[in-house]
């Protein structure tokens, strides 16, 4: 039994890998802050308080171990806001959105990889992580500070696992740009907040925005198919 571990479980791409991952047969367990309607298997919790989630990791690990024939931890819970310049951002929204998007992702993946040291199945971290942890982008000083974070978190994973007897893979996967709650947040932000706001709006009006559901059919594929070590620990979906 393949089992996945996806954060941001209740919308957007998390939903989608959910249910996705889930008609295939795989055991999929979703963390998030709600739980959605008529989904099994999902725990609720809220990732920017941090001190719980190694015990999280540690339980759902034992759970199914026994029964498992791989673990993939999917990382994909993240916030864009707080929205604005540097000088005029809140401090507490500051601190949440690093807890979210890049201090609870190494504590979920440090937990992952401790407790599955000795499991001899496949072993494998997907980061999901955005151009904007490779370009900066002005109002977003916070969000392209915590997804360039994940991504070379993922790269210094990727070369301590390369010696480690049963290694864990992994890799920093940009999704592209999807359409959902995420980029309704940017579209109902302030152009003095944020100056490329006109461009997301274009995204939305001129349908270049992605779905949730093809971007996880994109995902599952990459997933299925690729050998991280091979294509690395960073990656862009457009790539593919």
């Amino acid at each position: 039994m393949d089992v996945f571990i996806i954060t941001g479980a209740s919308k957007g791409i998390g939903l989608e890998l959910s249910r996705q991952l889930r008609a295939k047969g795989n055991k999929v367990i979703g963390v998030a802050r709600t739980v959605p309607a008529d989904v099994e298997d999902f725990v609720s919790a809220d990732l920017a308080q941090t001190a719980g989630l190694v015990e999280l990791m540690d339980a759902l690990i034992d759970e199914n171990r026994e029964a498992a024939t791989s673990f993939t931890l999917v990382n994909n819970a993240g916030m864009v806001d707080p929205i604005g310049m540097i000088g005029s951002v809140s401090a507490k929204e500051m601190t949440t959105a690093m807890a979210v998007n890049l201090t609870a992702p190494m504590i979920l993946s440090n937990a992952f990889i401790a407790k599955l040291k000795n499991f001899t199945g496949p072993k494998r971290i997907v980061n999901i992580s955005s151009g904007a942890g490779r370009n900066a982008y002005e109002g977003w000083g916070t969000y392209c500070t915590t997804k360039a974070g994940l991504d070379h978190f993922s790269r210094v994973v990727a070369l301590e696992q390369a010696n480690a007897e049963y290694p864990v893979a992994i890799v920093s996967i940009a999704p592209g740009i999807i359409d959902t709650g995420m980029q309704e947040t940017i579209r109902a932000s302030q152009e003095e907040a944020f100056p490329l706001l006109e461009r997301f709006i274009d995204y939305k009006e001129q349908g270049l925005l992605s779905s949730a559901e093809q971007t996880a059919e994109k995902l599952i594929l990459f997933m299925e198919h690729e050998d991280f070590k091979v294509v690395g620990p960073i990656m862009d979906i457009h790539n593919y």
